[in-house]
């Protein structure tokens, strides 16, 4: 486990700049984040892109259009996930979170490519095992809201190494289990310096906020 825990920008660094843009995440790399965190879907015609919900603004669904109908004249409002990466190159963990239903092989396929670390996450379990039974190398990681019963047999029956909790329900025994499973232990959205020197007492592994500026280590 890393002694200082790793800082997650969400999205970017969507307080200063559109969230999910290349704009945005380079924003957040200039701040220091060791890690991006970001959304994907998939266009109709398998293009996988960078987007928090599953339709535009103007109401486009992404499901339903062609990449080229996406992306309009907005060039990088709405990226492709490789595009992402070719920013980040290596220079900070890439945390993918898949919201589009049934669209793991197409980001894995994107992710193939990658030339740095990288995991995958969601909420829905279900995909998550998918992948690990797809992919079994590839680093997984399980969203949640509410405590697990058991966040052993959870991570175990997923494939899941990361497990991201939302900051306000996490405690110290989660944090001791999910180390003895020899797994990290990332928060979400941490946007507040008390709770984020809080949390990183108690050994929890990543925070993932809205401004990495706020997560400064000391």
């Amino acid at each position: 486990m890393t002694s200082e825990p790793l800082r997650i920008a969400h999205r970017g660094m969507p307080l200063l700049a559109r969230e999910n843009t290349l704009h945005s995440f380079e924003m957040a790399l200039q701040a220091g984040a060791d890690g991006i965190e970001l959304d994907v879907h998939a266009s109709r015609d398998a293009v996988v892109v960078v987007h928090h919900d599953p339709a535009l603004d103007n109401g486009l669904v992404i499901a339903r259009e062609s990449f080229d109908s996406l992306r309009g004249d907005r060039h990088g409002d709405v990226p492709e996930l490789s595009e992402v990466c070719a920013l980040v190159s290596g220079t900070a963990e890439l945390f993918v979170e898949v919201k589009g239903a049934g669209i793991e092989r197409q980001v894995l396929e994107v992710m193939d490519g990658y030339d740095g670390p990288f995991a995958i996450h969601s909420f829905d379990h279900a995909l998550v095992a998918r992948i690990h039974s797809i992919a079994p190398k590839v680093r997984l990681g399980v969203l949640f809201e509410e405590l697990p019963t058991d966040i052993a047999e959870l991570m175990t029956r997923t494939g899941a190494k990361d497990v991201w909790p939302h900051a306000p329900i996490i405690t110290s025994r989660l944090v001791d289990a999910v180390h003895a499973a020899s797994g990290r232990v990332i928060a979400w959205t941490v946007n507040d310096v008390d709770v984020a020197r809080h949390l990183s007492s108690i050994g929890v592994d990543g925070l993932c906020g809205d401004d990495v500026r706020l997560l400064a280590r000391g």
